[in-house]
């Protein structure tokens, strides 16, 4: 069950808000507990949604008096953010949950903005108020520009995903690091310039970030992943906003999901002014941005309060794999090399040399099918199989038992493990390829 965690790393050290903070994220746990409830009533989902609004109004009220209180330098940034989402995010969101009558759907949405927003909001913009955090960066001379940069997106990293980065390189041109998130907004300057910025998400990063925050293990990207990372994503870019007067974001205009084609045909469009890459030991994260002068060409369709819901609906049938993936587990190098290659054109194939090593990688990607050597020294493949059957996460894995013993004994043993089936070593390449795609096609009903 998702449950959003109380941290001391969200403390401020202002004890009134703090407890705010924790009340706070104690009413989001109470919703989240609601919306997996299928049997609670709209009347339930609709009181749990209308005490987290009031209680996040009446927070503001409180912080803003607070800053007042002791002349908060930056109090009208703060209060803006306030008013942004108390007068613009929250309705948008409750007159979605009316319109879909407190759906789960709606429900979830709602939940995934408020965390977002809480999260990256509590870290960033709530630690300001106590002077933790650096000054603004003017009148910084050209050339120090990026290097300024690149300490501030460091210092977010730390801050909002609590990881630490190192910067490698400066020229980030869409190179392929695996599976990603891109969060693009387009801003509109003071002077109607505009802004073109792209964070770009490693799967993995990402899903460690969300798991992290809600306590949970995310193994795909769902609706909740998502929504959360948008609105980190919108509290990552305000913090920029203010440590860079001269990158002048003053009103998101656009807000846009990007697979991945889209996010290399967007290189190709354009060459962006500003493209970091960054490794924060738990995958990649990129930070890309374009002035007014080198945006051109149709951006993606944008997201806006009355198409969110299905907007990301259609982005995360647009990122599923066309393409099945296949874990082939075997200690022998040219059985693992044969198979892979046999596979490959059709599949996305990855290879371990060991059940250990095949329990990790199941850990980090699940895949479609499992192809696993039942003759393996150490741990062999009945071991594997009841290891991958005794987690709830990977029980429903298929696993077909690649074995060089075809005798009827041998084969009574295998077949007793109830695998989805099993591969003879000795079969003729063509026929090992009809057997995978014919499963698949078997479990697909075709």
């Amino acid at each position: 069950m998702d449950q959003i965690v109380w941290h001391d790393k969200y403390k401020i050290g202002v004890d009134f808000i703090d407890r705010e903070h924790k009340q706070l994220f104690s009413t989001m746990n109470k919703l989240l507990r609601i919306s997996e409830n299928e049997e609670k009533s709209e009347w339930v989902c609709r009181e749990g949604a209308k005490y987290l609004r009031n209680h996040a109004l009446e927070h503001f009220e409180h912080e803003e008096e607070y800053m007042r209180s002791i002349n908060y330098s930056e109090y009208e940034i703060h209060k803006r953010l306030h008013d942004n989402f108390r007068n613009s995010t929250l309705p948008a969101l409750e007159r979605e949950m009316e319109e879909t009558q407190y759906s789960v759907e709606s429900i979830r949405h709602f939940l995934g903005v408020c965390i977002g927003w809480v999260v990256a909001h509590t870290q960033t913009e709530d630690l300001a108020i106590t002077g933790k955090r650096k000054s603004r960066w003017v009148d910084i001379p050209h050339e120090k520009e990026k290097e300024a940069l690149e300490q501030v997106v460091i210092q977010l990293i730390y801050d909002i995903f609590n990881m630490k980065a190192n910067m490698i390189s400066e020229q980030y041109a869409g190179e392929d690091f695996g599976k990603v998130v891109c969060c693009r907004f387009v801003y509109c300057g003071q002077q109607r310039e505009k802004w073109e910025i792209t964070l770009v998400y490693e799967e993995y990063l990402l899903l460690r970030i969300i798991s992290d925050i809600l306590n949970t293990q995310y193994t795909r990207v769902d609706d909740m992943v998502i929504n959360v990372t948008r609105y980190i994503s919108r509290q990552f870019l305000e913090r920029i906003r203010e440590s860079f007067p001269s990158i002048d974001l003053f009103k998101v205009e656009k807000e846009s999901l990007l697979t991945y084609e889209q996010l290399v045909e967007s290189f190709g469009r354009s060459t962006p002014s500003c493209s970091l890459l960054f490794d924060t030991g738990n995958g990649y994260f990129a930070f890309c941005a374009n002035s007014s002068e080198s945006i051109r060409g149709k951006i993606v369709p944008s997201i806006d309060p009355d198409n969110a819901m299905s907007a990301i609906n259609d982005y995360l049938q647009r990122e599923k794999p066309v393409r099945r993936n296949i874990l082939v587990v075997d200690d022998s190098d040219f059985m693992r090399a044969r198979i892979v290659k046999l596979l490959a054109e059709h599949y996305e194939v990855s290879e371990v040399a060991s059940s250990v090593a095949a329990i990790q990688s199941i850990a980090m990607n699940k895949p479609d099918l499992i192809v696993l050597d039942y003759e393996m020294p150490v741990c062999d493949g009945r071991q594997a199989l009841e290891m991958i059957r005794n987690e709830k996460n990977t029980a429903d894995i298929p696993v077909v038992f690649l074995t060089g013993k075809g005798d009827r004994e041998s084969v009574r043993k295998v077949m007793a493990l109830k695998p989805e089936g099993y591969l003879l070593k000795s079969m003729p390449d063509a026929e090992i390829k009809k057997y995978i795609d014919g499963l698949f096609a078997k479990r697909d009903g075709k």
